[in-house]
């Protein structure tokens, strides 16, 4: 993460709002004491400037509580709400909110630079865990002349209360594309992700343009509180599964107490990239009963026949205790580049045959019961 390990202890306060039986329909904010580290757990209080390979990024985090402390937070309506929000602002008629702060996630001797940003909707684009925002960054469509660009989808990387508690901002968890020419090395920024590259060099105050929240597929099933979820992600496709382990682990929601096992397989190229570690590493403390975590270092370990470790080698390792889960009602989700799903469907359906199961059949009735949940792109 962005921040300077110093093993430093700070006290702070947040101002979250705090709810009691009685004030459950008269909410008040009041003032929190809680402790926090910068390392492992999370980050500075003051801004900073952050080295980028690119240019400096403005660093501007809320702190986040510790485990002794849990975030109260003052129910939003999307706590009754019976059907996520879907499709609040279109295209045409995009919502401008306002970039908060833009913070380099990964380490130096990660390959590529990926950036968490927040961003302030103002509770005019409220959303559940697991949908998406849409962004159209400005500049004018190069395919069509005098229109705008199209929309990029990214996957919310915060729960519905955001980053600061109060319902009004959304994280985004993105990776800055770039593109190297083959034959010089050298980088050709004519060819860079326009969106990605615009988001990861805003500064707090620069105004975005989004649409959404769009998706069902990746919502956090909530009628039971003690189902286990496995989560499966290459790479920023771990954003959603953070907004689900905040609301879990970090935020005391009065309608959603986990109770259940969440268990996160993230697969990145090395240490460097891992994103939000010391979040996770954090809820493995904290809730040893109700969380595991296990990282696929591709450029650091090795599988067991000597090979790179990719998180479909993870899954393999753990199949018996990952298919039994299944077995018994798990949900199971997938998120990531696409490329991640040959690998991972060629492991499940292996591991099917040596049970002597059929994989087919088994795929088909995970769907059925809508235990299956993949969002890649």
């Amino acid at each position: 993460m962005a921040a300077a390990h110093l093993g430093v202890v700070y006290q702070g306060s947040v101002a979250a709002p705090l709810n009691s039986d009685s004030s459950l329909h008269n909410p008040f904010l009041k003032t929190q004491k809680i402790s926090f580290r910068d390392k492992p757990w999370t980050r500075e209080l003051k801004s900073k400037i952050v080295p980028s390979r690119y240019q400096s990024v403005v660093s501007m985090i809320v702190p986040q509580a510790v485990n002794e402390a849990k975030v109260l937070v003052s129910p939003l309506d999307l706590e009754d709400a019976k059907e996520p929000p879907l499709n609040l602002h279109k295209p045409k008629e995009p919502y401008t909110a306002t970039i908060v702060s833009v913070e380099r996630l990964v380490g130096p001797k990660a390959p590529g630079e990926t950036c968490h940003i927040v961003i302030d909707h103002g509770g005019n684009v409220p959303y559940w865990e697991g949908q998406s925002y849409g962004v159209i960054p400005p500049g004018e469509n190069p395919k069509k002349p005098g229109a705008p660009h199209n929309v990029r989808l990214y996957s919310i990387a915060s729960t519905r209360y955001g980053d600061s508690f109060d319902g009004k901002t959304a994280s985004l968890c993105v990776r800055r594309a770039v593109y190297y020419d083959p034959e010089t090395g050298k980088e050709d920024p004519s060819k860079n992700g326009v969106c990605s590259n615009f988001l990861c060099d805003s500064k707090p105050g620069d105004k975005v343009k989004i649409t959404g929240p769009a998706g069902k597929i990746m919502l956090l099933p909530e009628d039971d509180p003690s189902a286990t979820h496995i989560m499966i992600a290459t790479g920023t496709g771990v954003a959603p599964y953070r907004g689900y382990l905040r609301r879990m682990f970090m935020e005391s929601v009065p309608k959603y107490k986990f109770t259940g096992l969440a268990w996160l397989f993230l697969g990145v190229a090395n240490s460097d990239s891992l994103l939000y570690d010391d979040e996770f590493s954090k809820y493995l403390v904290d809730y040893p009963d109700n969380f595991r975590y296990d990282r696929a270092l591709s450029r650091e370990q090795k599988n067991k026949n000597g090979g790179k470790m990719y998180v479909q080698d993870k899954i393999e390792e753990y199949s018996d205790e990952i298919f039994r889960m299944l077995d018994e009602g798990a949900h199971i989700y997938f998120c990531g580049l696409k490329g991640m799903m040959p690998g991972i469907q060629e492991t499940l359906k292996r591991v099917a045959v040596e049970r002597g199961e059929s994989w087919d059949a088994k795929l088909s009735q995970l769907k059925k019961n809508k235990q299956w949940h993949v969002e890649v792109y």
